[in-house]
């Protein structure tokens, strides 16, 4: 029995949860959240017997085998020092951290306590896109040239679900997939990034962040690709997501288009909505969807033993190169990326 606990109590948190619900030999026995209130509800909702509102506590008193970290992106850092110090296993939402010095200190203190740990890139378990990355590893196209990823966001996910958007940017909210699932498929990192950002639509909706960011990689391998991450794409948009890739390799290309794949059309007198058959998806009440499949991957390899499908240089790198792309977008300048 795997002992699971959940720092965090929000919107996410609440699946971690539910998949912890329907995991055979899997158990959540503690919640925190600094917000009493919120740990408690959350505690009815899942059946969770023990409540607390201090990370450190939890970690001397819960019992937990491992740790699900859902809190804001800016907000990891120290949970999962201490947590790592304490000799927990964890998996944690993405971005492992949003800061270059924080970066290292976790990494520093997973390697030191060895324990093990897996960021939430659950893009790689995405039907299309692990489809994609088998057919670029066999090499049938020969060796990829040149990318695209688009991967945008209504403009209500900044203004209405998420409460801490001016604390966090689209790059840690979306980028951090992007950019992940480019490195991963192209068997890659980028040696120079170059990128351009606009602002203006969130700051006259009272969020204090930019709007969109474009982004020119060129990768250690040769490939060059562009990314686009923005969170302003109109609310009447069909999904949520704004999802679309491209490679072109030698002898043949690959084309993804991840949101609006018309399996399921839902029309109102208002809107047409594509709905979500893959992503966060449930069939006969039972969690489906590639989101859930990352973090019962987790479980399953954290069972056995194996090593996790994402591995904690991946992700620590991916935080490293979009700090690289903040700062190229600010000063105007290509930027050569530094990595652990």
């Amino acid at each position: 029995m795997i002992k699971m606990g959940i720092v965090g109590a929000g919107l996410w948190a609440q699946q971690h949860a539910k998949l912890f619900q329907e995991i055979p030999d899997v158990e959540c026995v503690a919640i925190c959240d600094v917000n009493e209130a919120k740990a408690k509800e959350f505690a009815a909702q899942f059946q969770i017997p023990k409540i607390y509102t201090s990370h450190k506590e939890l970690l001397e008193k819960s019992g937990c085998d491992a740790l699900s970290i859902v809190t804001p992106d800016f907000l990891h850092t120290e949970i999962v020092v201490d947590a790592a110090n304490a000799g927990m296993d964890m998996l944690i939402e993405k971005p492992l951290a949003t800061e270059k010095e924080d970066v290292y200190r976790i990494v520093e203190a997973v390697r030191k306590s060895k324990v093990r740990v897996m960021v939430d890139m659950h893009n790689r378990f995405s039907p299309p896109f692990n489809n994609a990355k088998s057919i670029l590893d066999s090499g049938c196209f020969g060796k990829a040239i040149n990318a695209y990823f688009r991967l945008n966001d209504v403009r209500s996910v900044a203004t209405d679900m998420l409460k801490w958007a001016s604390k966090s940017s689209i790059l840690w909210f979306l980028g951090s997939h992007s950019l992940d699932t480019l490195n991963w498929l192209l068997n890659s990192r980028p040696k120079e990034v170059f990128a351009r950002s606009s602002r203006g639509v969130l700051d006259a909706a009272g969020v204090d962040a930019v709007d969109v960011y474009q982004a020119s990689l060129l990768y250690e391998n040769g490939v060059i690709a562009q990314m686009e991450n923005g969170w302003i794409t109109p609310n009447g948009n069909p999904c949520v997501n704004d999802i679309k890739f491209n490679v072109v390799c030698e002898c043949g290309k690959l084309d993804i288009d991840a949101s609006n794949n018309t399996l399921l059309k839902v029309t109102s007198d208002t809107r047409m909505d594509t709905g979500d058959c893959i992503v966060a998806n449930q069939v006969f009440g039972s969690m489906k969807g590639f989101a859930y499949e990352s973090i019962r991957s987790f479980l399953e390899k954290l069972k056995s033993g194996e090593d996790f499908y994402v591995s904690l240089e991946d992700s620590a790198n991916v935080v490293l190169a979009l700090l690289n792309i903040m700062e190229s977008a600010v000063t105007g300048k290509i930027i050569t990326c530094d990595y652990i």
